[in-house]
């Protein structure tokens, strides 16, 4: 069953459910474009490693001991040698949070050379390691790669920020021949998601990916109607919004 939302659902953009559709809407985009750019390209589902190591109060870890790590010895009398398995030791460790985040990239097969980044943007991207984001973003809209930035999530500090029109959600396509300009699709609350293009090495067309239909595939094949509705949308909607969303979303059985 396909979401009952024209555009974005907002109900997936609850923080506990976020990764998970984050990972699966990935996936289904990996899979469509495969299709649409096989076998001169390939693509890869990367990831980025956010490391955080607040400076707070010292978090005691248990280490397992590596089976390897033992000190042989022998039964009294002889035998053969056993090994004991060291207990676990503590340490004092400042505490590590670390996020992966995943994202796609399109690879020549010829060259192995990376000719599009698909981002679809996190809470991490948009907040938590948004500086850290920002520094390798910039990275590539300084080199010949294409970047598609996806946000379909309202919380956070949007990309690009400034000259932004009024939207909930946004779509950015930088063809890295067509620098500074920049594709922008602008997308409200109740609005279908687009089908965008995802450019390639010239003289091949762009690969055709329509957001809406991965977003409903993976809403069924995920059968999040089951059970995402007993939260609420984060950030909370409007009033108006709010009553839209209760009226289209499915009524308990």
């Amino acid at each position: 069953m396909p979401s009952p939302f024209p555009g974005m659902n907002p109900y997936l953009e609850q923080p506990a459910l976020w990764p998970d559709f984050h990972a699966k809407f990935l996936v289904e985009l990996a899979e469509r474009l495969v299709s649409a750019v096989r076998p001169r390209y390939f693509v890869l589902l990367e990831r980025h490693v956010f490391v955080q190591e607040p400076p707070g109060e010292p978090t005691t870890i248990r280490l397992r001991p590596d089976v390897l790590i033992a000190t042989p010895r022998r039964h009294e009398g002889g035998g053969v040698a056993v090994a004991d398995v060291a207990a676990p030791v503590e340490v004092e460790h400042l505490a590590q949070e670390v996020e992966r985040v995943s994202y796609l990239e399109i690879r020549e097969a010829a060259s192995g050379d990376v000719v599009a980044v698909v981002e679809l943007l996190s809470s991490a991207h948009k907040d938590e390691d948004r500086l850290t984001y920002l520094a390798r973003r910039e990275k590539i809209l300084g080199s010949a790669v294409h970047l598609v930035e996806i946000d379909i999530l309202r919380g956070g500090r949007p990309m690009p920020e400034f000259n932004r029109p009024p939207c909930a959600y946004s779509v950015l396509v930088s063809h890295a021949d067509g620098r500074p300009r920049a594709g922008f699709w602008p997308i409200q609350l109740r609005e279908r998601l687009p089908e965008i293009p995802v450019p390639l090495r010239r003289p091949d067309p762009p690969a055709k990916v329509d957001l809406q239909a991965i977003l409903h595939r993976v809403y069924d094949v995920s059968a999040y109607e089951d059970f995402i509705y007993r939260g609420r949308p984060e950030p909370p909607l409007d009033p108006d919004d709010a009553a839209w969303a209760e009226a289209l979303k499915p009524k308990p059985a």
